[in-house]
C-alpha cells in the first residue's frame, strides 16, 4: 500500500504541543532543543500561552520542531513514505521527510519565513476567513466584486466545500457578503496573524528567494507535491515554489487529488490537530487515515505497523 506523510499548517497549533513527545521519548529532545531557530522552542512549544504561539514568527518554527520529531520516531521505527505534501509551512517538513534537507536547516528556514510573513504586512489591518459550502466560481466572482476596496485574494483550496480567502480587512469582509449572498453557509474567521498566501506577502516571497539562494538544497528522496501547484517538481524548481507558495494559494485539494492519481491509498498525517484528515476524507473518500498529534498515537500506530485502518461504511 503506498503511503503519503502529511504535515500539518498553521492554525493547528496548541499550547503544550510536542511536550508528550518530549517527555516519552528521549531521542526528540534535541529538536525541541536546538538553537538552530533562534528561538527556545521547547518554551514556546510547551510553556507558551495560545495567544504567543499564534504569531506566525512563533508558529512556524515550532511546527516545525513537532513535526522533525514525529519524522525521526517514524523514521527510527522503520517507516518511509512514497510521497510527502504539507500545508504552506508543512511543505517544509515534508521535504525535511524526503531528505532535501536536515532538522536545523528547517528550524532555521522557518523562523526565517515566519518572521518574513509577519513582517511582511504589518500594520495593515487583515483578515483570513474559511468560506464554507460555496463553489469556486461563486467565490472568484466574490473577491473581484470586493477588490476594488483593497487586497483580497483566494489563499486556500482546502478540499471540496471549503475555500480560504485574504487580504486587508475591509476588502475581505465584503467579499463574505458577497458570498454569503451568493449561498454560502458560513464564512468563519481564522486566527491567523496575517493575509497569508496573498500578494501581500510579497516582501516575504523576495526575502525567502534570496535566503534559499543561500540554502543548499539536495535532490528528493521522496517525492514532494508543492502546494503552489498541487503537482509534483523536479529539483530545480523547488526554490521557486518555495517563494511562490508564500504568495499564491494552497492547493491543498489538488494536492491531494495528484496523491490519489499517483497510487496513493493511505496517508499518515503528522501534527497537532486533525485538520487535514478532515481535508482527505472530503476530497479522496475512499483514501486511509492515520493522524499522529500525540505520543499514544504514535504508540497506537506502531502497534498496528503503521496501517491506515479502512473507514467504516
Amino acid at each position: 500500500m503506498k503511503t503519503a506523510w502529511l504535515y500539518a499548517g498553521q492554525g493547528s497549533q496548541k499550547p503544550g504541543m510536542g511536550r508528550d513527545f518530549y517527555d516519552t521519548f528521549p531521542e526528540t529532545r534535541e529538536i525541541f532543543e536546538s538553537p538552530a531557530a533562534g528561538l527556545d522552542l521547547r518554551a514556546l512549544c510547551f510553556e507558551a500561552d495560545a495567544g504567543t504561539l499564534a504569531r506566525t514568527r512563533h508558529t512556524q518554527p515550532c511546527m516545525a520542531a513537532f513535526a522533525a520529531a514525529v519524522t525521526l520516531l517514524l523514521k527510527n521505527a522503520g517507516q518511509r513514505p512514497d510521497f510527502a505534501a504539507g500545508l504552506s509551512l508543512g511543505e517544509y517538513s515534508a521535504l525535511h521527510a524526503s531528505g532535501v534537507f536536515g532538522y536545523e536547516t528547517l528550524l532555521g528556514l522557518l523562523a526565517f519565513r515566519g518572521l518574513a510573513m509577519e513582517r511582511s504586512a504589518m500594520g495593515i489591518p487583515s483578515r483570513m476567513t474559511a468560506v464554507l459550502g460555496l463553489g469556486d466560481t461563486d467565490i472568484s466572482r466574490a473577491v473581484e466584486d470586493a477588490s476594488p476596496l483593497g487586497v483580497v485574494a483566494v489563499t486556500n483550496r482546502n478540499c471540496p466545500g471549503q475555500t480560504v480567502i485574504g487580504g486587508e480587512e475591509r476588502a475581505v469582509l465584503a467579499a463574505e457578503q458577497i458570498c454569503l449572498s451568493l449561498g454560502a453557509k458560513r464564512c468563519l474567521p481564522l486566527d491567523t496573524s496575517g493575509p497569508f498566501h496573498t500578494p501581500l506577502m510579497e516582501s516575504a516571497s523576495v526575502q525567502l528567494r534570496e535566503k534559499l539562494g543561500e540554502t543548499e538544497l539536495s535532490p528528493q528522496g521522496v517525492p514532494v507535491v508543492f502546494n503552489a501547484t498541487g503537482e509534483l517538481a523536479p529539483d530545480s524548481e523547488a526554490r521557486e515554489l518555495l517563494c511562490l507558495g508564500v504568495r499564491s494559494p494552497v492547493l491543498f485539494e489538488k494536492t491531494i487529488g495528484t496523491l490519489g492519481a499517483l497510487g496513493a491509498e493511505a496517508v499518515i498525517e503528522i501534527g497537532p490537530g486533525r485538520a487535514l484528515s478532515g481535508f482527505v476524507r472530503r476530497s479522496a473518500p475512499d483514501m486511509r487515515v492515520i493522524s499522529i498529534e500525540s505520543a499514544e498515537d504514535f504508540k497506537k500506530a506502531a502497534d498496528s505497523g503503521f496501517a491506515p485502518q479502512a473507514r467504516p461504511s
